[in-house]
């Protein structure tokens, strides 16, 4: 499948977090697309919070990195690799705060047919060194 052009996806996210022992979980269902540049996959949509849009982009990279980006009032950019603990990060009105994520499990999987995928993502989130909290994300996609 072509994806240079881009490609119209179904998602189906849900995210877990666990901060501070405090655990919640958000289920969401969108219409995205899937475009290929260069050596990366991007996978785009739109999240609605709090009655605002928020643009995300996750980029799948050839080396098997992801990064996470979200573009609302608050911009954060969060890159993970299995194993690894990554500085970014999180604009806000008020300023940068340097962020911290450690990647537990990373797994993509991508089908040529249907097109479709799945992201599995386990994280901790710190603040030096704070762990903010405990995160659990899983992305389904599908042309």
């Amino acid at each position: 499948m072509d994806l240079k052009a881009g490609t119209d996806v179904k998602i189906h996210l849900t995210t877990q977090v666990s901060q501070y022992g405090t655990p919640e979980q958000h289920v969401f269902d969108v219409m995205g697309q899937m475009v290929q540049m260069g050596s990366g996959l991007y996978l785009r949509y739109i999240e609605i919070e709090e009655g605002q849009e928020i643009p995300v982009t996750i980029k799948v990279e050839a080396d098997g990195t992801l990064t996470l980006i979200r573009a609302g009032a608050t911009r954060t950019r969060l890159r993970f690799g299995m194993g690894e603990r990554y500085v970014t990060n999180y604009t806000t009105p008020q300023g940068v705060i340097a962020l911290e994520t450690v990647t537990h499990k990373m797994q993509v999987s991508l089908k040529e047919k249907p097109f479709s995928g799945e992201i599995d993502i386990n994280y901790d989130l710190y603040l030096g060194e704070e762990k903010l909290g405990e995160y659990k994300l899983q992305l389904l996609f599908t042309a």
